[in-house]
This record gives structure tokens, C-alpha cells and sequence, in this order.
């Protein structure tokens, strides 16, 4: 069956709150190799590619091979909590994902974070049949803001962007869907401003029919911002 409209779910801090196990394994994985940082340098990085995090940590210390082996060792210490404790989806998104699945709609995961994490996360769920199409670190050239990781997720669920919704919690993020030609709705957990269509404090706050409006409405509405 070929549906015609699809949700593009930005994965960390938007489907699960995973800043605590992501400061653990950066902290801890940094302090092996000598290296302390605070919790407001993680803060600053959240969300991004680690080969663009991890050479601003090391500076003139940052070879290929060192990038690589301390990013390997933090994803594995990362995936290692996700198995032993386990992970929530953040509020709303449980029904949201399987109220969109009854409803037709296509959903794909558009994440920075490298395949073996999304899916450990999505076992962790018990989500892995929701979605049709995963992108990921591995996948991409460019990090968001850049459009890349979303226009890749729309061909992979064959609808066009302009049929597309993103769900994210970062600037960045709703940037790249901008830049794709699609709408967004953006969740903003600590009331910081983000250039979304629709903005909420959490998901569970979202009316019944917002991702059918957004879409009906696209014609209408000019952006925001």
C-alpha cells in the first residue's frame, strides 16, 4: 500500500529523553582518554555528528584514528545503558506513533545518531514495526541544519516533501525541514523558541487532528518567521 503522506521523527530529545545516558557515555568514554568536560559543553553538542563534537573537544589532539576509536567507545557505553536500563518515549509519543500507524500515515526516524543506537532504541520500545524507513549518521554527508537527512528519509518512504512532517527539538532541526519543504512541528521542552509551524511544550499537549490540519493547511499558511 502506498500512502501519501509521511511523519519524519528527529529521534533524540524528540522520541526519547536520552541527554542523561548521552552526558554518562560522553563523560565517562572523555575521562578514559584524559579529557573532562563540562555538562554545559555536552549541552551545547547534543544532537550533533561526532565527528564534528569529538575535534572541538580534542583540538590539536583530534587524529582520524583517535576520533574514531573514542566515538566507537562512547556509542557502545551508550547502547550498553539503553540495554541494561531501558528507555521511555517522551510524553505523547507512544500514542502519537501508534495513532498515526492506524491512520496510514508512513513515519521514519531522520537522526544524527549513528544505526546501532536507533536500533537499540526502537527494540528498547518494542517500536521497530511502526516505522518504514530509518536515517541515519551513517547515511549522510551533512549534519543538520542542512535538508540531507530529511529529503533522504522522504525517498525512503516514497512521498514527496511537500507531504512530508517533521517532529524535532532543535533549531537545527526545524531549519533542515524548512530547507526541505516541510512542515514541522517543533517540541520545545524548556520553552526555548524554535521556527516551527506549530511549537508545543510536549506532545501530549497536541490536538487530536494536528498533523491532518498541518497538512490541509500547508496551501493557506505562509512560514513563520
Amino acid at each position: 500500500m502506498s500512502a501519501s503522506r509521511a511523519v519524519l521523527w528527529d529521534m533524540d530529545g524528540t522520541l526519547i529523553d536520552s541527554e542523561e545516558f548521552h552526558w554518562i557515555s560522553w563523560r565517562n568514554t572523555l575521562a578514559n582518554e584524559g579529557i573532562t568536560i563540562t555538562r554545559e559543553q555536552f549541552l551545547a553538542s547534543f544532537g550533533q555528528r561526532n565527528d564534528s563534537i569529538i575535534p572541538r573537544w580534542l583540538g590539536a589532539a583530534a587524529t582520524p584514528e583517535r576520533i574514531e576509536r573514542i566515538s566507537k567507545a562512547k556509542e557502545e557505553l551508550y547502547r550498553h545503558l539503553v540495554r541494561r536500563d531501558g528507555m521511555s518515549p517522551e510524553p505523547g509519543v507512544a500514542t502519537w506513533l501508534h495513532r498515526l500507524h492506524k491512520q496510514g500515515w508512513l513515519q521514519a526516524i531522520a537522526s544524527a545518531a549513528p544505526r546501532a543506537n536507533i536500533d537499540a532504541v526502537l527494540e528498547a520500545l518494542s517500536a521497530t514495526h511502526i516505522f518504514q524507513g530509518v536515517v541515519s549518521a551513517d547515511d549522510v554527508h551533512r549534519g543538520k541544519p542542512d535538508p540531507e537527512v530529511y529529503l533522504i528519509a522522504a525517498s525512503r518512504v516514497a512521498v514527496p516533501p511537500d507531504k512530508c512532517i517533521v517532529v524535532e527539538d532543535a533549531v537545527a532541526g526545524v531549519q533542515g525541514a524548512r530547507s526541505a519543504g516541510m512542515k514541522s512541528i517543533g517540541v520545545s521542552h524548556n520553552g526555548k523558541q524554535l521556527p516551527a509551524d506549530v511549537v508545543v511544550h510536549s506532545l501530549d499537549l497536541l490536538a487530536p487532528d494536528a498533523f491532518e490540519r498541518l497538512l490541509e493547511d500547508q496551501r493557506l499558511s505562509a512560514p513563520i518567521g
